[in-house]
Formats: C-alpha cells, sequence, structure tokens
C-alpha cells in the first residue's frame, strides 16, 4: 500500500500501487477538502532530466550519506538522503522551510530540531558534524546531551535522538 498526501490540506489518501501499471496516471479526490489532484506511477522522467541538466547538483544530492529516522512509539521507519552543507533536521509541517523534514506524532521534536553538515575535511574525506538548533528537549548522542553551540562530530553508526526519536546516521561509504 502507498499513500500520497493531498497539496491542498496534507491529509493523507492509500491505494494499492500493485493494481496499476509503471507510468499510468491516477487522479484522487481529498475526502477532506474535496481537491482533485493527479499523480503518475513509476519514475519521473522529469527527474533524468533535471539530474543531467545540472550535474553539480547531482554530486550535491547524492553520496553523502543518510539518517534512518526510527520514531520509538510505532516503530516507524524512514530514510532521509542528505546532502553537502547544512542539513537542517526537524518534524514535518507544511510551510516548515527546512530541507530534512520527517513525518512524526513524537511532540517533542521541534519542527528545526537540530543540524547535520556535511562537508570535506583536508584529505576528501566526508565529515559529518551535529549540532543542536536550541531546542526544547534537546539533541543527545548516546547518553549525553549536546551543550548550546556545541559542535560534535559523528561517524558511521551513531545513534542520536530527539525527544522519542531515534537517529542512525549511514555514511555514504557504508551506502555504495
Amino acid at each position: 500500500m502507498k499513500r500520497v498526501r493531498c497539496p491542498k490540506c496534507d491529509n493523507y489518501i492509500t491505494f494499492d500501487e500493485t493494481k496499476y501499471e509503471a507510468g499510468q496516471s491516477l487522479v484522487f479526490k481529498c475526502d477532506q477538502c474535496g481537491r482533485e489532484f493527479g499523480i503518475r506511477i513509476g519514475v519521473s522522467k522529469l527527474r533524468n532530466t533535471q539530474k543531467d541538466e545540472n550535474p553539480d547538483e547531482q554530486e550535491n544530492a547524492e553520496g553523502c550519506g543518510s539518517i534512518v529516522v526510527i520514531e520509538n512509539v510505532f516503530h516507524y521507519k524512514q530514510v532521509l538522503p542528505l546532502r553537502m552543507g547544512n542539513n537542517v533536521i526537524g518534524r514535518y509541517q507544511k510551510g516548515n522551510p527546512i530541507n530534512t523534514a520527517f513525518e512524526t506524532v513524537d511532540p517533542s521534536v521541534d519542527l528545526n530540531h537540530c543540524t547535520i553538515n556535511v562537508s570535506r575535511d583536508k584529505r576528501g574525506q566526508l565529515r559529518y558534524t551535529l549540532m543542536d538548533n536550541n531546542s526544547n528537549t534537546g539533541t543527545f548522542v548516546g547518553d549525553v546531551e549536546l551543550q548550546p553551540r556545541e559542535r560534535r562530530i559523528i561517524e558511521n553508526g551513531t545513534l542520536f535522538t530527539l525527544g522519542a526519536t531515534s537517529i542512525i546516521l549511514r555514511t555514504a561509504e557504508t551506502e555504495e
């Protein structure tokens, strides 16, 4: 089963994707707000064109690792890719301008909770630096809370916690 989100009210609509073929267009009507919207099943041709036109963004968007978000209450797992530069992490809300938002019902996760900066060191190796964004509940690496303005270098497999939500860093080297 797949879920699509209404672009107007963020309501989820669930459907069985196995009943449709790749490339097929579907039209949905939201039960909440009545908005009709369409999607296309399969890989977008537009996305491949954008990658071909912007090879610099290709390197920026891929190969920087990812974070695995595990919401402890429901064991719901999400994998979010990281980019070069600042990856601002927080709870998804429509209109929230952060670039690494995840869906959660955990009220202890702020909209703008923490940041992972992906950069290269002097040897050209990727370096991951975690910092708290003055969140209400703090960012914990292991059992230690990051202090205000503290920057912590993290490595593959590092577990950090935002409220009741656990996140695991997967570096680019381990994804290949």
